[in-house]
């Protein structure tokens, strides 16, 4: 076996590679952005960690404490959209200019209102119609309802081009 030799050089060029390797974990981490792909990347772990919620709740109602599957999702899911909005707000979404937070949270609300009725009517369908069961209809579904609330998110909500909010303001104001 041959051992890689290290000189002047090589240790040079290795702390370069560690600090581009930084940089590059500070701007998908740390470093507010406004890039499809890192919000998408951030995104995915907030949904994640909703999901481990969501899914973990829905467990624990239906099989612990006996309530149908359906409440139980429901269920799970709003406390999952909390979890979502609030790390999304401080970490995904950053550059957002909406600063009437009630009124943010109502419309991320309203997204994840349509997510939720995705959710309820696959989970239904796909368990009660397709005889798939319930776990593995919520993993499928999951995936589809991901994608709605990223996007719209996204592109309604927390769009930097535009503020949803200006549309609700009078003239004075703006």
């Amino acid at each position: 076996m041959q051992h890689k030799r290290y000189n002047r050089d090589t240790y040079f060029l290795d702390s370069i590679n560690l600090i581009e390797m930084k940089k590059q974990v500070n701007v998908l981490f740390f470093k507010k952005s406004n890039q499809i792909l890192i919000q998408l990347f951030r995104y995915t772990f907030v949904g994640g960690l909703a999901f481990i919620v969501d899914f973990g709740l829905l467990f624990l109602l239906k099989e612990i404490f006996g309530i149908h599957y359906i409440l139980s999702a429901t269920l799970s899911f709003i406390v999952g959209l909390c979890i979502n909005y609030f790390i999304s707000i401080y970490w995904v979404f950053t550059d957002s200019k909406n600063i009437n937070r009630k009124l943010e949270f109502l419309y991320f609300g309203l997204i994840g209102l349509v997510g939720l009725g995705l959710n309820d009517i696959l989970i239904w369908f796909l368990t009660d119609r397709i005889s798939i069961y319930y776990l593995i209809s919520k993993i499928i579904t999951a995936i589809l309802v991901y994608l709605w609330n990223f996007f719209a998110r996204r592109y309604l909500l927390f769009n930097t081009n535009k503020d949803v909010y200006e549309q609700g303001k009078t003239t004075e104001e703006k």
